[in-house]
């Protein structure tokens, strides 16, 4: 059964058969293939007035469109890194010891139970050790895919012209 032009299929092998294309938002030449042109239009780019461009399906998983993924809408990222606004609210546990505070400086990296009067009166302002509440997470992008696996997208370049109705 011969395909109709622009339909696209997937593939097990690692070739683009004769007639079809690989979705890799390619730019054609419009004047070389006016009927699949005619049919994808600027969807997936290009400038109109000389060439078109073919769905690019490199990483990235195909979705039916609906209200608001308009046909030709790209959207998501592979990597991500999260923002504050984006976490859960959450709180993190506070180093604390049961031992006397013996010191003015908090060197123990952790809030003492009981306080310590010592000879002099204590320094104001001091500065928490930086281990006594410590960072969480460390600013790096996380892979943000879903399993997959990979398999060649080809569009039909030639074919039957699809009817519409």
């Amino acid at each position: 059964m011969d395909p109709f032009v622009g339909e696209i299929r997937v593939f097990p092998f690692g070739f683009t058969p004769k007639g079809w294309a690989p979705c890799n938002g390619q730019l054609l030449q419009i004047s070389t293939n006016t009927a699949l042109f005619a049919i994808l239009g600027t969807y997936y780019g290009g400038n109109g007035r000389d060439n078109f461009a073919l769905p690019d399906l490199q990483g990235r998983v195909p979705v039916h469109v609906g209200k608001n993924i308009p046909l030709g809408s790209m959207a998501g990222v592979a990597n991500h890194t999260l923002t504050v606004n984006e976490m859960p609210m959450h709180t993190h546990q506070l180093a604390a010891s049961s031992e006397t505070a013996d010191q003015i400086s908090p060197a123990g990296n952790a809030w003492a139970d009981t306080p310590y009067t010592p000879y002099a009166p204590p320094s104001a302002n001091v500065t928490m050790n930086a281990g006594a509440i410590a960072n969480a997470g460390g600013s790096q992008p996380h892979n943000n895919m879903q399993p997959f696996l990979a398999l060649n997208f080809c569009i039909a370049i030639t074919g039957i012209y699809p009817p519409r109705g």
